[in-house]
């Protein structure tokens, strides 16, 4: 499988639409599957006016990302900002490479005051089959939990996308944490951060894909990046046996 990160400034939506519009076509172009772009990437994850900008799972914008997706022959997992009814949720869609709609989640481990503030947390997983694999979602501080990890894998998940919005100072994350879950729980991760200002936050860039041994296979610097990068076909000998071998102390 052949998958592929975008990392990038915060904009505004027009911003944004344009700018997922080619990095689709660049991913296709290279025989990418899926595409990962930030955390709440519409309308910003900063963004002063998200409780006014946020958006239905049902509306017209999730046509116009479908057909972009089917245009470009590559699939795309994205936050934004879901607005259902009153309640505003800190989710993530994902399409195939045909534009449908294929998952949806939304973010467990809401991070800091702002977030607390801003949404409800949700309550459930979501796991999909993509190119023969199960797949799943988590959002940046959601990876950060080994437990949600584990329960994803023991479900029998080899691949999870991540949208996020990693600031200064936990650069530790896109150094050592996203490999470290990937290794020790077996599986693959697509971790895709900003880049640059975002009001009083500074992004850590970072943006990588881990294989299920935990080795990086492409990951990008501070700036705005297409990174891309193919699975591995990895036997049972290459993976962690810590599942089956942990030994509880009661």
């Amino acid at each position: 499988m052949r998958l592929a990160a975008l990392q990038a400034p915060v904009g505004d939506v027009t911003y944004a639409f344009e700018t997922l519009t080619w990095a689709l076509n660049a991913a296709g172009a290279a025989g990418a599957h899926m595409l990962t772009a930030p955390e709440v990437w519409l309308p910003g994850y900063n963004s002063d006016d998200i409780a006014d900008l946020a958006q239905s799972r049902d509306g017209a914008w999730v046509r116009d990302l479908g057909q972009l997706c089917a245009k470009a022959r590559c699939g795309l997992t994205v936050g934004y900002a879901e607005r259902d009814g009153a309640t505003l949720f800190n989710a993530a869609i994902t399409f195939d490479g045909a534009g449908q709609v294929i998952a949806h989640y939304r973010k467990i481990q809401l991070y800091g005051a702002r977030e607390g503030r801003l949404y409800e947390r949700g309550q459930a997983y979501e796991i999909f089959e993509f190119q023969g694999q199960k797949a799943a979602l988590l959002i940046c501080y959601d990876i950060e939990f080994a437990p949600h990890v584990a329960a994803l894998a023991a479900q029998g998940v080899t691949l999870i996308l991540v949208p996020t919005a990693n600031m200064e100072p936990f650069t530790h994350v896109v150094r050592h944490t996203v490999a470290a879950m990937a290794a020790g729980h077996g599986v693959a991760i697509v971790y895709a951060n900003y880049c640059g200002q975002d009001g009083d936050l500074t992004y850590v860039g970072g943006t990588l894909i881990a294989a299920r041994d935990g080795a990086i296979l492409a990951q990008a610097g501070r700036g705005t990046a297409l990174i891309i990068a193919d699975l591995p076909d990895l036997g049972a000998d290459a993976l962690s046996s810590q599942a089956l071998d942990f030994k509880a102390i009661v």
